[in-house]
């Protein structure tokens, strides 16, 4: 709850009653994609050449599951309103201080899926995001 999940350095649970949803820390702490090798195929040799020294992590997409809850419609509806402003106005960072200090720079792509109660207070909302540097986590 409190403290468990950062986003842009604030409480993502005190400032808009967010959680870390179902897989997110699978999702977050994935491996991370490689840029394609060089390659160099030649008529004149068998087979073909690679360059493999010095690969480097290529950018990742991501979808993140957040869980959103209020205590009523209203609180609710202000918490969903201030969190989707809070990442989709451009890159934004999340640190989950029980896998260290390491800090994810994403961006907002578009919504994977949205589900909420019948009483307006609580839901699960899916995120595609990019993180374009993962070599970034500082």
């Amino acid at each position: 709850m409190t403290g468990d999940l950062l986003i842009n350095n604030k409480d993502a649970y005190t400032m808009w009653g967010v959680n870390m949803g179902d897989g997110f820390i699978e999702a977050i702490y994935a491996p991370l994609p490689m840029k394609d090798v060089i390659e160099n195929k030649s008529r004149l040799q068998d087979g073909k050449r690679i360059i493999i020294e010095n690969r480097k992590v290529d950018e990742r997409d991501l979808t993140l599951t957040f869980t959103l809850k209020g205590s009523s419609p209203s609180d609710y509806t202000a918490k969903y309103k201030a969190f989707l402003n809070e990442i989709t106005k451009g890159e934004f960072t999340v640190k989950v201080p029980a896998l260290g200090e390491e800090v994810y720079h994403l961006y907002y792509l578009r919504s994977a899926s949205f589900g909420f109660n019948t009483a307006r207070t609580f839901s699960k909302i899916s995120v595609k995001l990019n993180e374009p540097n993962p070599a970034n986590r500082e």
